[in-house]
């Protein structure tokens, strides 16, 4: 990281960003051509929960390039000034990088849709069989994160 005096070094910091995130932005690349897609989330212990439908581009992507980035942000706030070159933004933010891979065993997509859940909702929740069996689940095994905070 460049300026350093903007690092989240805290481990639990960094992870209060990933709670409060409602959005996790998945960076993927086919063919030296980069992808991202917005995604609803779970995290816990050290790695990334998401759910799909069964095919499309994203999945196609992982399946021949496992390895992902991800990026959350929060407290996002434009600071004006009288100068525009000095206008900026306040925020928290957390990049990483990790691999993905799909889950198959059916208890734990259960475990996985509970964890993305927990994200959203104190409820629980009961899933029927066939639509786990028909959901895909990818998680990621996060190798390394950053925390940023500007403001």
């Amino acid at each position: 990281m460049q300026k350093k005096d903007k690092e989240i070094k805290d481990v639990a910091a960094i992870e209060d960003i990933l709670s409060n995130a409602s959005v996790c932005r998945l960076g993927l690349c086919e063919n030296d051509q980069p992808y991202i897609v917005p995604l609803c989330f779970g995290y816990k212990d050290n790695t990334l929960y998401f759910h799909c439908a069964g095919q499309g581009k994203k999945l196609d992507i992982i399946r021949k390039n496992n390895n992902v980035c991800f990026e959350f942000d929060i407290d996002l706030e434009l600071v004006k000034d009288e100068r525009p070159c000095n206008w900026g933004m306040k925020y928290k933010s957390v990049i990483g990088f990790g691999k993905a891979v799909f889950i198959e065993d059916i208890d734990w997509k259960r475990k996985a849709l509970d964890i993305i859940m927990q994200h959203f909702s104190e409820e629980t929740f009961e899933y029927p069989e066939q639509a786990v069996k028909n959901t895909t689940i990818v998680k990621v095994e996060i190798d390394n994160m950053t925390g940023k905070q500007s403001g």
